[in-house]
């Protein structure tokens, strides 16, 4: 199997190391794992390309290399130059330091990256290491994420849906803020959200006296609701929820239809 691995945290965060194994893993013996990711941090820039100017790109090793642009850019890079006519098998993405369950998972690189390759026709996982107090105090935050991550991609690979439509399925994954000991198992989500809380502004002064302006994040560990991302994850379960890019509101469409056609 060939795996293209990217994120958003960058070619040089540790979640990208914990990734790479577990594509190492689930790709075999005899695969093949390439690497295109952000030259540098990308986090928050959701399904963003770099349309209006050019993304420099440079190899760093054997199958790893570094594009100067988002997660969607770096699949496209892969895609469309590093692996040229060696289409890869499935696209992995991740593993982002923090969560992208929720409404964050509307802002993500990490979802960009997949999303991406899912219009690409491509089999896409994203996936997300859920943090909190308890995984601060584990030698390694990627706990979970490490000791699962290979086995679910499996699963999913075995029994997800993978039909091929214009608007492909990709999942999105999220392991628990705690051990890999304390994960209870996997449940199938809706993506959740937060509604006691959203992104919001900070201003600051600089010390020459120009003012700007701090994106500031809300809590994190509250339930979104039973049967959703959130509320899996801070129960100690792994969330895996089904996407599309496909934005429209069909339950609305016969009802707006009546009213305006």
């Amino acid at each position: 199997m060939r795996i293209l691995i990217t994120n958003d945290d960058g070619i040089n965060a540790p979640g990208l190391a914990v990734l790479q194994a577990i594509a190492e893993d689930v790709a075999g013996p005899g695969g093949e794992v390439w690497t295109v990711a952000p030259a540098f941090e990308q986090s928050g820039v959701g399904h963003c390309i770099s349309y209006t100017h050019p993304t420099m790109i440079a190899e760093l090793g054997p199958r790893r290399f570094a594009a100067e642009g988002s997660p969607a850019d770096c699949v496209l890079a892969g895609l469309h130059d590093v692996l040229g006519d060696r289409r890869p098998d499935l696209v992995l993405s991740g593993v982002n330091r923090g969560n992208n369950a929720g409404e964050n998972t509307l802002y993500s690189g990490t979802i960009g990256g997949a999303m991406e390759a899912a219009l690409q026709g491509l089999p896409a996982i994203a996936l997300s290491q859920f943090m909190g107090p308890r995984t601060e105090a584990l030698d390694d935050p990627f706990e979970a994420a490490i000791h699962h991550g290979a086995g679910l991609v499996k699963r999913l690979l075995a029994h997800g849906h993978w039909e091929d439509r214009a608007y492909r399925t990709f999942y999105n994954v999220n392991f628990p803020p705690c051990g890999a000991a304390e994960v209870k198992g996997t449940r199938v989500t809706a993506q959740g959200f937060r509604d006691y809380t959203t992104f919001s502004v900070e201003p600051v002064q600089s010390p020459s006296g120009r003012r700007f302006l701090w994106i500031k994040g809300g809590a994190q560990h509250l339930p979104t609701g039973p049967g959703t991302d959130v509320t899996a994850n801070v129960e100690g379960y792994i969330s895996v929820t089904p996407m599309r890019a496909d934005l429209t509101a069909h339950d609305q469409l016969a009802s707006l239809r009546e009213r305006l056609e």
